[in-house]
């Protein structure tokens, strides 16, 4: 008999983390090279190494965090004194990320790095731990799409609170961003992200946990050499693995992008609310019916499709200076489409991939392959924003501060317009290209299971 599906309460209680990863992974990317450049006077080439530099640091301490949870013992089980840990050091560091001081250029970047490396390894704390429950709550193939579903929803709301209410009260005053508006964002995002994350605690209390084999076995402690290696025999993670750097490299693109392509494109700072509520807004709407193409198609079938909406989105938003910001607007949404099924099958795919290898293995490592992810997806994604702030930095944009603005040479208006769009659309792409190789299957992933009897245990 197929397993009993997941309490609503539990996914719930699960889901409502989203409330503090999405916030933190899409704010700093959406907002944060912007508020180097034009606020903090910092030079564009500066600032893109401040934004990506702390996420390099991902690469080390989210793969000890996932090794360390696989091995974690308490009473509270073993992911969840991490999730803990996590929720009650990030809202802090957020707010002091975006909190403002008197330093400006160089120095104004190294206090805004040296902050973001913090609020990184609190976030690991969190979300490493957090990737890898999903694999461990439920054995069903289809079940793990609808436990994501409820992740993704609230992480849909997230986003859409957060990058929309963020650019609200980063303008709060009218005009331009300023230094209080900036403080005032990170203060209320800050209290979102702490609600979220202690309500993901508390409401994975009762988790299940699925044993694949008898001796429940966790990894070994290895080095990273081990660890990567150990990744490198799991074929359909370094196939998602690549294909999700391709889409989070083109989504790091497109949000450092956004606040640009709202104040020079469209020519309304305040554009960048509406533009962002067009691309996340769709994400809610959508999500129940990306769960209905994976049913029908696949899940690979349905990333390729999702794909193909994102790419076609983001191509035609080159002709905004010609159809204005209306269109705009409804090219953004078409990506947000294509955006939600992406979002939503990289976690779907990647807990397969967590249930294949320990299945093969007979042994639990979903902390090593999380923290792999999550170090490869952050920094990703944090190389987004350092290549565009290069690319602005090629074509002679000019930094500034609120009070001093100042007008840009065309060759940086034209890197915002194509960086923006035609770049991610080509990274998109690739990762279809590589979507199509991706071959575990729902009959792939059932035949495994056949050679074992999983046991439900408590967290």
């Amino acid at each position: 008999m197929p397993p009993a599906p997941l309490p609503r309460s539990l996914r719930i209680g699960y889901g409502i983390g989203s409330f503090g990863t999405g916030t933190f992974s899409t704010i700093p990317g959406l907002l944060l090279l912007y508020y180097l450049t034009n606020v903090l006077d910092v030079p564009a080439g500066v600032a893109g190494v401040a934004v990506f530099l702390p996420k390099v640091w991902d690469l080390l301490i989210n793969p000890l965090v996932g090794r360390y949870s696989d091995h974690t013992v308490s009473r509270h089980g073993a992911r969840r004194p991490w999730l803990l840990a996590g929720a009650i050091t990030l809202p802090p560091l957020f707010v002091l990320m975006f909190a403002g001081t008197s330093l400006r250029g160089v120095p104004a970047a190294l206090y805004i790095g040296g902050c973001f490396v913090l609020a990184a390894t609190a976030y690991a704390l969190f979300e490493v731990p957090y990737k890898a429950m999903p694999a461990e709550m439920t054995d069903d193939y289809h079940e793990q799409s609808v436990l994501l579903t409820w992740r993704m929803a609230f992480l849909g709301l997230a986003i859409l609170l957060s990058g929309g209410l963020a650019p609200l009260l980063v303008n709060s005053r009218g005009g331009d961003p300023t230094i209080p508006g900036y403080r005032l964002m990170g203060l209320v995002i800050g209290a979102v992200m702490l609600a979220g994350m202690v309500g993901t605690f508390f409401g994975t209390a009762r988790a299940p946990r699925i044993v694949r084999s008898d001796s429940d076995r966790p990894a070994e402690h290895a080095t990273l050499r081990r660890q990567l290696a150990a990744a490198r025999g799991n074929r359909p993670f370094v196939l998602l693995a690549c294909l999700s750097c391709a889409q989070m490299l083109a989504v790091g693109i497109m949000l450092a992008g956004a606040p640009y392509f709202a104040s020079y494109i469209l020519e309304d700072t305040g554009a960048i609310t509406t533009i962002f509520l067009a691309l996340i807004g769709p994400m809610v709407l959508v999500m129940p019916g990306w769960v209905a193409v994976a049913r029908h198609y696949d899940k690979r079938g349905a990333m390729v499709v999702a794909g193909g909406l994102f790419l076609l989105g983001g191509a035609c938003l080159t002709l905004t200076p010609m159809f204005g910001a209306v269109y705009a607007h409804l090219c953004t949404m078409l990506v947000g489409i294509g955006y939600a099924g992406l979002q939503l099958l990289q976690f779907s795919m990647l807990a397969d991939t967590l249930v294949y290898d320990e299945l093969r293995s007979g042994t639990r490592r979903a902390g090593v392959f999380t923290g792999l992810w999550t170090a490869l997806e952050t920094v990703t994604m944090a190389l987004g924003a350092l290549l565009f702030g290069w690319l602005l930095a090629a074509t002679r944009f000019v930094s500034s501060e609120p009070e001093e603005p100042v007008a840009q040479p065309d060759s940086a208006v034209d890197a915002i317009l194509f960086g923006a769009t035609l770049v991610p659309a080509a990274l998109t792409a690739a990762s279809i290209a590589l979507t199509l190789r991706y071959d575990l299957t729902a009959s792939r992933l059932d035949s495994l299971r056949k050679r074992h009897t999983p046991l439900h245990r408590p967290a």
